[in-house]
């Protein structure tokens, strides 16, 4: 994989999974909606949805990792560093650009909310935040929360006769597989949703969250108040933490 294609996959890869995760947050959240109030399965299977997406399409050109956290675990594991910063970089820039889109095909129901008596907030369209604000737990809910995502996705290279899980290709560029395994992730997304996601949002991911957050503060929407950025540290350093701890356990482990 050359650092074009490496670059290019996943700024597409996580473009496409954030057009998803924020349209479902938009779609359940805001007024004149179809699927206003829908709730949390629906944006936890929207969102496992938008990684199926991005990872089957970014799979050829990057390998799919979508996320800061997958690539600093894969490279705690394999020790190759090299080409973290470029991941990171597309994730990021990809992350916005979703936003973006996400916000157009909304533009109506944002625009809308500016009329309404009782506008809604809307940061959580675009960034997690806390039910309860505590800095120690809240940093603790998106270790574990990562660390769930992280460790399991290691391992599944480990299992026998599916043929999943992040493997080196021929360069030494490790990929997350092919076939099944990108379908697999995306339901180990979905259940992480629903059963970790209810104190934080369930970021589990730096770029999902600080892409759209910074598309949040730049983006013209009405009524749009603060991006929170005094929490905004919090789903980016969690995450990390959890990526390094999964792929440190993974290696003691097997």
């Amino acid at each position: 994989m050359s650092n074009g294609d490496i670059f290019t996959g996943e700024v597409i890869g996580t473009a496409i999974l954030i057009l998803f995760g924020a349209g479902v947050c938009a779609a359940v959240t805001l007024n004149h909606s179809k699927a206003k109030d829908s709730g949390w399965i629906v944006i936890a299977f929207g969102w496992g949805f938008g990684v199926m997406a991005g990872a089957y399409t970014a799979a050829p050109l990057s390998g799919a990792h979508l996320n800061p956290a997958v690539t600093v675990g894969v490279a705690v594991d394999t020790g190759d560093w090299d080409k973290v910063p470029l991941y990171i970089l597309g994730q990021l820039i990809g992350a916005v650009i979703g936003a973006v889109l996400a916000w157009a095909l909304y533009y109506a129901q944002f625009a809308a909310n500016a009329d309404e008596k009782n506008a809604l907030p809307t940061l959580g369209v675009f960034a997690t935040a806390p039910e309860i604000r505590n800095p120690v737990a809240n940093l603790v809910t998106e270790i574990i929360a990562t660390a769930a995502l992280v460790l399991p996705l290691l391992a599944f290279g480990k299992v026998d006769g599916i043929g999943i899980g992040p493997v080196a290709d021929g360069g030494g560029t490790v990929v997350l597989g092919s076939g099944i395994s990108v379908l697999l992730v995306a339901f180990l997304v979905v259940g992480i949703g629903l059963s970790l996601g209810g104190p934080t949002g369930y970021a589990i991911n730096p770029a999902r969250d600080l892409g759209p957050r910074l598309a949040h503060a730049l983006l013209p929407i009405p009524n749009k108040s603060t991006s929170d950025w005094g929490y905004a540290w919090v789903p980016v350093v969690g995450p990390l933490i959890g990526a390094v701890l999964a792929g440190l356990v993974f290696n003691a482990a097997f």
